[in-house]
């Protein structure tokens, strides 16, 4: 799979933001896929300094292998994860990540890593840029299985995201959501697909957002 690096020059004090994007979504025929603008996007996040790594995967063990394994000495502040998303989950391709996986024994071990590597940052986040993944009752589900897994910050949308991104909200670990269940859903709820993102619907950013809002990154840490 395709490897962007980009070594900050504070890196190794600040903690490594690191970038996980799905390789997966090729278009049909000479259009491109959504894996092509993530990969683009990729990229211009390292020229504006915004990562300092960024790995297309196709599976969750290959995503795990590459936030263990990056400079593996080295704290992780941030990670970024951009592909597709449904209430209470995200997936690579078909692959989904959702709360019975974070309890799996398969991903027992790189959970681990990965919540250590986090836990040695002041304030870590994990960002889940997809469609939907905190949305209904099943996002607030995970969302508080994701935070309390990682032990850390952890951001998502309620929303059908894009260019604009909507219905971001985020959670630290053994918080309870705030935000409705409400948020996102569309008239068939869960069953159907989320509301679209626009500037008119709450907590929207764009996706050249390269940092979380102040209003949502909770107290500063302890010092």
């Amino acid at each position: 799979m395709t490897s962007i690096t980009a070594a900050g020059a504070d890196a190794a004090t600040r903690g490594l933001r690191l970038l996980v994007y799905d390789a997966t979504c090729a278009g049909a025929g000479w259009a491109p896929g959504l894996s092509t603008a993530w990969r683009a996007g990729a990229a211009l996040y390292r020229r504006l300094g915004r990562i300092d790594a960024a790995r297309g995967v196709a599976s969750w063990a290959e995503a795990l292998e590459f936030l263990g394994s990056h400079e593996p000495d080295a704290a992780i502040e941030e990670v970024q994860f951009w592909g597709h998303g449904r209430f209470g989950r995200v997936f690579v391709g078909k692959e989904p990540l959702g709360v019975g996986e974070l309890g799996a024994a398969a991903y027992a071990d790189a959970l681990d890593t990965l919540a250590t590597r986090l836990a040695r940052s002041r304030a870590p986040l994990v960002w889940l840029r997809t469609c939907e993944a905190f949305g209904g009752p099943s996002g607030h589900t995970f969302a508080r299985a994701l935070s309390r897994r990682l032990g850390c910050r952890v951001a998502g949308h309620t929303h059908v995201i894009g260019v604009v991104q909507s219905g971001l909200v985020s959670l630290a670990p053994g918080g309870e959501p705030r935000w409705p269940t409400s948020m996102g859903l569309g008239p068939l709820g869960e069953d159907g697909p989320g509301l679209a993102s626009s500037p008119l619907e709450p907590n929207t950013v764009h996706f050249l957002t390269g940092r979380l809002p102040t209003a949502l990154q909770g107290p500063p840490p302890e010092t």
